[in-house]
């Protein structure tokens, strides 16, 4: 980080099925500070940061013809490539997700990374749909805050963990019940709010430890969404609690090589520009 610096660079130029997005507003998530602190194999240096990036097409490579020059849109892009910190960014023209006149760029941007994340977790991960509670750790971070919404829009029950100054802001944002992780033994809290039955599903977003931790309030046949690593497993014995386990990576969608699997970011960000 100590080797950051602002430089000029040449304009990149789009090559086919590609398209060149002139940035209006970009948002900084944790992964892009932390890429940038540690690095990713094969990059290149100079390398541009930045994951989230919405602005206009300002140029399209050849044989592109589903977006044209001046549309505004919003793209979460590879991190093994040239990022969102710059004027211009290359963008996959299969994964560039159009937005409406009603939202701001700024509005829309704020949403791939952790909105996108979160929205994988609850649409596509879990069944919802099956379930009636919830504890999303974090719940004051940008997964966390999505994802509270988001369950609490589909008529979920809330738990949430955040420092106590954060209780305000995760309540308005849907959670029923807001627990300080530095003050109190949440897993007691909840089994007794439960009457010993536990909750669901866990969104965690903080670690091996906190999600293995996570694993003494699941209910029978509940489950576990992890982005910052996996639960220790090993913890739950064989035929009591038949807990499903599902790992969240957002930008691996990049890494299939599947354009089918590239195009679904479209899906989720179109359903969440529309919500928003």
């Amino acid at each position: 980080m100590e080797r950051m610096q602002i430089e000029d660079a040449a304009r990149p130029v789009p090559r086919e099925g590609q398209v060149l997005i002139e940035g209006y507003t970009a948002s900084l998530n944790p992964v892009d500070y932390k890429t940038g602190t540690s690095g990713v194999p094969g990059w290149t240096y100079p390398h541009v940061l930045g994951l989230d990036v919405a602005g206009i097409i300002a140029e399209v490579g050849p044989n592109v013809s589903q977006v044209k020059v001046s549309d505004r849109v919003v793209y979460h892009s590879d991190w093994r490539e040239w990022g969102a910190f710059a004027q211009f960014t290359l963008a996959k023209v299969h994964m560039v997700v159009p937005i409406p006149d009603e939202v701001s760029f700024a509005e829309a941007v704020a949403l791939p990374t952790a909105g996108f994340t979160a929205y994988q977790a609850l649409h596509q991960k879990i069944p919802m749909h099956a379930v009636e509670s919830i504890l999303v750790h974090a719940g004051a971070c940008g997964v966390g805050g999505f994802a509270i919404q988001l369950a609490k829009r589909l008529g979920k029950t809330v738990y949430t963990t955040a420092s106590r100054h954060n209780h305000d802001l995760v309540r308005s944002l849907g959670a029923h019940y807001a627990f300080d992780y530095k003050e109190e033994n949440w897993v007691e809290r909840i089994m007794e709010i439960t009457n010993g039955h536990g909750v669901d599903v866990v969104l965690d977003a903080v670690g091996s430890e906190n999600a293995t931790l996570s694993l003494d309030v699941i209910a029978y046949n509940g489950h576990i969404a992890h982005i910052a690593g996996a639960p220790d497993m090993s913890k739950v014995k064989p035929f009591t609690q038949v807990i499903s386990s599902h790992e969240i990576a957002l930008n691996a969608i990049h890494h299939q090589n599947d354009r089918k699997s590239e195009e679904v970011i479209v899906e989720i960000g179109e359903d969440m520009l529309d919500m928003v």
